[in-house]
């Protein structure tokens, strides 16, 4: 989807990703790169006594690699505009496999050669259960005038 142009792109237009299972070693790959080595995370013992019973993904690792799931190609899409409405509405646990579901909500022109499209993006796992969702804003360019 993110591989079109702003016209070639409708409301309602829908786009499923590949997916990807999440290992421990994203995890703590993600928490020596981020800093955050939160007990829910990296403490095996810690995070068994809390409700979700095991450790969980980091909600930015998350989001981080379902970016990576992103169809991008040369010259469509100008540049990452932003994230809005950011909920992470279950946990990511170690071997769980996520995918990314999106949908165009919005389109705006924004000048002759550019525009900007709203994605409604879910990220769900391997049951079909969304563990986050966040409107992605995307500048993207307009085909080229002949």
């Amino acid at each position: 989807m993110l591989s079109n142009y702003f016209e070639d792109l409708n409301v309602g237009d829908r786009w499923v990703s590949r997916a990807r299972t999440i290992t421990e070693t994203d995890i703590v790959m993600f928490a020596a790169f981020s800093g955050d080595w939160y007990q829910l995370h990296t403490d095996r013992e810690w995070a068994a006594r809390t409700q979700f019973g095991q450790r969980i993904a980091h909600g930015l690792l998350v989001l981080s690699v379902a970016s990576g799931f992103m169809d991008l190609s040369e010259g469509k899409v100008i540049a990452f505009y932003g994230l809005d409405h950011v909920r992470f509405t279950g946990p990511t646990f170690i071997g769980d496999t996520i995918h990314v579901e999106l949908e165009v909500v919005e389109k705006k022109e924004k000048g002759p050669d550019r525009g900007l499209v709203k994605f409604r993006q879910e990220i769900k796992n391997q049951h079909g259960k969304v563990v986050a969702v966040a409107d992605l804003l995307m500048l993207m360019q307009r085909k080229p005038q002949s």
